[in-house]
């Protein structure tokens, strides 16, 4: 186990032949966005690179792109730390995804057909069992897999490339407040493919506004641990 706290098991090893470095920045970067490895917590290349499996180069590499990118701080004489978001930096992402998610909304009540909202009822019952059984990690995965079915329903395709660049930091800010939201998100999920089905683009950008607002609020409101 990490001497930071990974629990046992987290670190997925990564298979070869294929592109190392890619794929230990996506590692990584799916342990960041789902908190098997927390806000804040210090990265040691040398017990990454032995959890992976590989040698601490493509590690290294991995975290100054990760660093790049804002989701670790490389800190001199310090090392690499888990990226701390301020309130101000996940309000502004959040603010930023209901604008995104109530037009997909709107444009998807316009546009979806009865199997793309087959498939929003199933992603739905998913998510409501995985609440019902608390399962966060799955509840996450359904509550991203719902919106992102609700984005390709909206067929805009510049919108959806757009909502792809913010969706790994939405998930990152949706796991603490998962349980929080608990049953009352699937509720709103419900009455939003209700609106869907009925082609009512105005009822669905009220529900996804208010939707993805609850969550914004939700976040700030989490407890701190």
């Amino acid at each position: 186990m990490l001497s930071a706290g990974l629990p046992e098991g987290a670190m997925p090893k990564l298979e070869r032949p294929g592109p190392l470095r890619e794929r230990v920045y996506e590692a990584l970067l799916e342990l960041i966005t789902t908190r098997a490895l927390r806000p804040g917590q210090h990265l040691v290349e040398s017990e990454l690179a032995q959890h992976l499996g590989v040698s601490r180069q493509p590690v290294r590499e991995a975290l100054q792109r990760l660093n790049t990118d804002g989701w670790v701080d490389l800190r001199p004489a310090q090392g690499a730390f888990v990226h701390e978001p301020t309130e101000e930096e996940a309000d502004q992402l959040l603010t930023v995804r209901t604008l995104l998610e109530a037009e997909a909304a709107r444009l998807a009540a316009l546009n979806a057909k009865a199997e793309g909202i087959a498939d929003l009822e199933a992603l739905c019952r998913r998510g409501e069992a995985a609440v019902g059984g608390d399962e966060v990690e799955t509840v996450v995965e359904a509550n991203a897999a719902f919106h992102a079915r609700v984005m390709g329903l909206a067929g805009n395709a510049v919108l959806a490339e757009l909502a792809r660049q913010v969706d790994r930091r939405v998930r990152w800010y949706y796991t603490p407040v998962a349980r929080q939201r608990g049953a009352q998100s699937w509720i709103e999920h419900r009455e939003l493919i209700a609106a869907i089905a009925d082609g009512d683009g105005e009822r669905a950008t009220a529900v996804m506004r208010e939707h993805t607002e609850h969550t914004r609020r939700s976040y700030h409101e989490r407890p701190r641990s």
